[in-house]
């Protein structure tokens, strides 16, 4: 039986409380999963503030970049090893984990070392009151500890974008991965110890929120900071423990994003590309598209030809040649969405495919699969326009006008994210001012830049990562005045 242990301090720790790790592919047992109590969590804090204090907070930066360069290096070297481990955890297609999210994975430790290698800070000259002279510069200096608290859809890829610029700013870290996806943080424990990595930079803890790692972690008040993608409600409860201390968050949340098309839009590039917002990843991606706004003129058009994609999805585990859609990530999550399936019909919403699960064969009958599902009808009063579902499945509504397209957009407590479609680019910029949101495509979804501001508006999130963007969050800008 496979063992995942807490990283703490350059070593693997055991403890007596385990819990199972279950593949979505088929619900067969990956392996044994150490809950980290008070005590672990204690440990793992004293060691990042005893790397803080010791050889790491006194590492130039062109030490640390080195570093961060070397741990890049040595995930592509096992590029297999973690591909294998992320495909068991989460059960997405082998295309989307092979192409995204491990060499995703790797890159951020590499972006955030050139970045960090040469981000400027201000400085001024000015006349003193004597008559004298004094020149101010800034200086960027860690957080300090920093706990990363890390979702399950895209594991290492999310976690390695905190990671990476909070070791490069010269912070250390407590990770605390989803209870679903404890893998990949656990083998990047042997490559920091491979390249070097001090003991206490890096450390993981394991366990779910309430009553575990999750809360000792975010209520330590040896942390210095706290960065979280995941659910709105429980970005809530973390932002009230970061309260106690006044302690900086960094927090991308729930979403319920749009994509609006426009009688005008290239309808073959505009399906492709809601097709992908939609059904990627089973729609467990928090950028993903589950309110789709679509020009009268094209909508019945439209609407038949996203159900064609959806019908054409291939279902089925990793491995399985062709697969176009993988599971849930739970037996769990996928109660929480069918829950929705049978919501919307009791709603009478107009099933246009889906709507239930797939058929399938041997072991992968115990999976979590669910059909691909697309939804018309339903007033946007409705909890399947309202709430975060976070599964395949999306409503279509039409719009006559861009004025309604804006309201409709922004009629969620959510701001994560959008994507217009259109050949107007007027039509197209006024609709990027206008949407309420962190994140707006035009012509396309999930296009990044990574030197770019990535974070969520409203109930979407707070403070922005990314390029320059998160050293706002992983330093302190301290002022210097030296009078002349």
């Amino acid at each position: 039986m496979k063992q995942f242990h807490n990283f703490i301090n350059g070593e693997f720790v055991a403890t007596s409380k385990t819990f199972e790790n279950r593949a979505p592919a088929d619900n067969h047992v990956i392996g044994l999963v150490h809950e980290a109590g008070q005590a672990e969590v204690d440990a793992a804090v004293k060691a990042a503030r005893a790397a803080m204090n010791g050889e790491w907070g006194k590492m130039s930066v062109v030490k640390r970049v080195e570093l961060l360069n070397a741990v890049a290096d040595e995930i592509n070297n096992r590029f297999d090893e973690f591909l294998a481990a992320e495909l068991a955890d989460t059960g997405k297609p082998h295309s989307l984990a092979s192409h995204i999210d491990i060499p995703r994975g790797a890159a951020n430790f590499k972006i955030f070392a050139d970045i960090i290698k040469n981000a400027p800070t201000e400085s001024f000259q000015m006349t003193t009151p004597d008559g004298g002279t004094a020149i101010s510069y800034g200086v960027r200096v860690p957080l300090g500890v920093v706990a990363v608290v890390c979702p399950w859809n895209l594991p290492l890829l999310l976690m390695t974008w905190k990671v990476g610029p909070a070791l490069a700013c010269g912070n250390a870290v407590i990770v605390k991965p989803s209870e679903e996806t404890p893998a990949t943080a656990t083998l990047l424990g042997e490559v920091m110890n491979k390249v070097g990595i001090p003991k206490g930079v890096y450390n993981v803890v394991h366990g779910f929120g309430p009553n575990s790692a999750g809360e000792f972690l975010t209520k330590h008040p040896d942390v210095d900071g706290i960065t979280f993608t995941g659910e709105t409600r429980t970005g809530e409860a973390i932002m009230a423990a970061a309260a106690k201390g006044v302690r900086p968050v960094s927090f991308e949340l729930g979403g319920k994003n749009a994509a609006v098309v426009f009688a005008d839009a290239d309808f073959d590039k505009a399906i492709a590309g809601v097709t992908r917002s939609v059904f990627e990843n089973c729609g467990q991606v928090c950028l993903g598209t589950e309110r789709v706004y679509v020009q009268r003129p094209i909508f019945d058009k439209f609407v038949k030809a996203l159900k064609e994609k959806a019908e054409a999805l291939k279902i089925g585990p990793s491995d399985m040649p062709g697969v176009g859609m993988g599971p849930l990530i739970s037996a769990e999550h996928k109660e929480k969405v069918l829950s929705y399936y049978q919501k919307a019909k009791a709603e009478g919403a107009n099933v246009v495919t889906g709507g239930g699960t797939p058929t399938m064969e041997g072991k992968y009958a115990e999976g979590h699969y669910v059909q691909p599902t697309i939804w018309t009808g339903l007033p946007e009063t409705s909890p399947i326009i309202r709430e975060e579902i976070f599964g395949p499945c999306c409503h279509i509504a039409p719009f006559d006008t861009e004025e309604e397209a804006i309201a409709l957009a922004n009629d969620t407590p959510y701001g994560l994210a959008t994507s217009i479609w259109t050949t107007d680019i007027s039509v197209a910029t006024r609709m990027a001012n206008a949407i309420h949101v962190g994140l707006c495509w035009i012509n396309s979804w999930f296009l990044r830049d990574l030197r770019t501001p990535f974070g969520g508006s409203k109930g979407s999130g707070i403070g922005r990562e990314g390029g320059v963007h998160s050293l706002e969050f992983y330093t302190d800008l301290r002022n210097v005045m030296i009078k002349i």
